[in-house]
């Protein structure tokens, strides 16, 4: 092949991997939007809401903003020379609704694991959070609420302060929420079903909250995130599927800042 057949073999590649976009159906006419479904899990528990989210989300009733994932382009450097990664995540966290009425929506592990595995998602470490947050276009001040942290009620509040700093802003942001993430401190603790917690970034670009598995996984609060990452993953070129990049000595940094990477998906 010549160099010309190269580069436009190369633009292909690229082209075809330049975006990707959530497999999930289109939403039926008349699906509730954020405000009416905080209003209908106000008072319930997270064993009755949960199974409502789950449903609303992989039937399609998220934000067409949502849908489109945006890339994000990292690179390591080793004896070798450059590794250039590029990954898809959300432009925001998960959230029910419409592109006017929606609400992003805090969950367990469980729950977000569920929505992962059936959209071929992931959720990020601690390391991709920090590169999220370094490549976010908005990334307003966090926000902390003290009262009735678990509410429903509290979660629907908190995201109406966040759309108050957005101000109708459009792109990736970032800063707003702490994330549900993988690392292996959940393997490590010695407490069982652990979540993973980290970010919550500040404009200085310190994290409020450092990688945390001090709560059992059904604990959810306000500032809770779930933000996905598809799971192939382009290096150089090839497709990779994210559980073989952090089980690879070479690659893993791309990724994951940990020692140790082995933990790649939560229980459910």
């Amino acid at each position: 092949m010549t160099k010309y057949g190269l580069l436009i073999t190369s633009l292909l590649i690229f082209s075809c991997t330049a975006t990707h976009h959530l497999d999930l159906p289109q939403p039926k006419a008349g699906s509730v939007g954020g405000a009416a479904f905080f209003k209908q899990i106000a008072t319930m528990n997270w064993k009755e809401r949960e199974p409502l989210i789950v449903e609303e989300i992989l039937a399609g009733n998220i934000p067409r903003f949502l849908r489109r994932m945006v890339p994000i382009h990292v690179e390591i450097r080793d004896s070798s020379g450059v590794i250039r990664a590029t990954y898809f995540v959300l432009a925001d966290y998960l959230s029910i609704g419409n592109d006017g009425d929606f609400a992003r929506v805090p969950m367990t592990p469980m729950a977000a694991q569920r929505i992962a595995d059936s959209l071929h998602c992931f959720l990020p470490t601690r390391k991709m959070v920090n590169d999220i947050y370094q490549k976010a276009k908005i990334k307003p001040e966090p926000l902390p609420m003290f009262a009735y942290r678990d509410s429903p009620v509290t979660f629907y509040q908190h995201h109406l302060m966040i759309e108050g700093q957005r101000k109708g802003r459009k792109g990736l942001i970032a800063g707003i929420k702490k994330d549900l993430v993988l690392s292996s401190k959940i393997n490590n603790d010695p407490k069982p079903n652990r979540v993973a917690i980290y970010g919550w970034h500040k404009p200085d670009g310190k994290p409020i909250q450092p990688l945390y598995t001090g709560h059992v996984n059904w604990y959810v609060d306000y500032s809770h995130g779930i933000r996905l990452v598809y799971h192939l993953i382009l290096i150089d070129g090839k497709k990779y599927d994210y559980t073989a990049i952090l089980k690879n000595p070479r690659l893993k940094s791309l990724l994951c800042d940990e020692e140790d990477c082995s933990f790649n998906k939560y229980s459910y």
